[in-house]
C-alpha cells in the first residue's frame, strides 16, 4: 500500500531524498521532516552547500581527486614523495588511505574498475592518464589499492600490462585485506599495514 502524503511538496520532497544511495522511504520522510522542522536560514543554508558543490567542485587534473581548485591539495603538497603513485578506485578509498596516515606519496583516482558485466572497459576509467603520468618521468614506484575483488585484479593486470617497459617498479598493497574487501570499508590499522608491506606486483599476486 502507497504512503499517503498530506502535501504534494512534501511528497516530492520525499522522492528526491529516497534516490539518494541507502535512503529509503520511510528515512527520507524523516529527513524531509526534520528539514520542515528548521529555522528557514538553517535550510536554505543546506541547500546552497549541496547546490555549490555541484556547481563549483572540481577534479584534480593532475590525479583525479576532488579539489577546490585545478590541482588538489594533495598533488600541490611539496611535503609529498611525488616518486611513489598509488592507484585507487575512487575518492573514498583516498580518503580511507589519508586516515591512516601511514602513506605520504600521490594519488591517481581510476573513477572505477573494469568490470565488463558492467559495461566499464579500460577507456571507461582513467588508465591513459596514468600511463601519461609514468611516461612523463618522476614516478619510480605505482601501489596498485585496487578493492581485491575479480574486477579489482582484472584492472591490476591491465595496469601492469600497460606499464610494461616504463621501468616503474609496480607493487601491491598486502592481501592483510579479505579477498572481496572493498578499500574504504577496511579497518585504519589493516589499510595501513597493507600500505606499508606492500609487496611487487607480477601478476601472480591473486
Amino acid at each position: 500500500m502507497n504512503q499517503q502524503y498530506p502535501s504534494q511538496l512534501l511528497e516530492k520532497a520525499v522522492s528526491e531524498f529516497s534516490r539518494l544511495p541507502g535512503i529509503g522511504r520511510k528515512t527520507a520522510l524523516r529527513l524531509v521532516l526534520h528539514l520542515l522542522r528548521q529555522p528557514a536560514e538553517d535550510v536554505e543554508q543546506f541547500a546552497s552547500a549541496v547546490t555549490r558543490m555541484k556547481q563549483e567542485v572540481k577534479y584534480c587534473r593532475v590525479c583525479h581527486n576532488i579539489s577546490d581548485t585545478d590541482v588538489c591539495s594533495i598533488c600541490s603538497d611539496h611535503r609529498r614523495d611525488g616518486s611513489i603513485v598509488c592507484v585507487v578506485e575512487n575518492i573514498q578509498d583516498v580518503m580511507a588511505i589519508e586516515n591512516t596516515q601511514q602513506y605520504y606519496g600521490l594519488y591517481h583516482v581510476l573513477g572505477g574498475i573494469i568490470s565488463p558485466m558492467d559495461g566499464i572497459g579500460p577507456s571507461d576509467i582513467e588508465i591513459a592518464s596514468l600511463v601519461e603520468r609514468v611516461e612523463a618521468g618522476g614516478i619510480q614506484e605505482v601501489i596498485l589499492a585496487l578493492s581485491s575483488t575479480m574486477e579489482g585484479d582484472t584492472t591490476n593486470f591491465y595496469i601492469s600490462r600497460k606499464l610494461e617497459g616504463t621501468g616503474v617498479k609496480l607493487s601491491i598493497i598486502a592481501r592483510g585485506i579479505s579477498v572481496g574487501d572493498e578499500l574504504e570499508y577496511t579497518d585504519e590499522v589493516t589499510l595501513g599495514r597493507s600500505i606499508l608491506n606492500r609487496t611487487p606486483f607480477d601478476g601472480k599476486s591473486q
